[in-house]
């Protein structure tokens, strides 16, 4: 069965990132982010996408059992059917509305 892809940002959507990036530390898995995997993978092909080093990235995947929902773990944006990330605005066809977001935006965690 074809499944779409579907690119996952690891930190601040499936774990605990705050801002604070540090390249040797990788905060803890969020709450649900495991269930939330194991469902989505039954209808979709989730490859996370990250800035992070990738061989740490996977590890910390197996660590927390998070591996095998996910296909692939890449820094480069793929062909993809939607993007999952805490950093992102959905363009909505209008340039002002856009420049206003963007302006406006604030990371979930720092709207808590």
């Amino acid at each position: 069965m074809y499944k779409k892809t579907v690119l996952i940002d690891l930190d601040g959507v499936l774990n605990n990132y705050n801002g604070n990036f540090n390249e040797t530390y990788f905060p803890p898995m969020k709450t649900g982010a495991d269930k939330f995997l194991e469902n989505l993978s039954k209808n979709y092909a989730i490859v996370i996408f990250t800035a992070r080093n990738l061989l740490c990235t996977s590890k910390w995947l197996i660590d927390n059992k998070l591996d095998k929902y996910v296909r692939n773990v890449t820094n480069v944006k793929e062909p993809s059917y939607l993007i999952i990330d805490d950093r992102a605005i959905n363009f909505n066809g209008n340039y002002s509305d856009l420049t206003n977001e963007i302006r406006d935006f604030k990371v979930w965690y720092k709207n808590n």
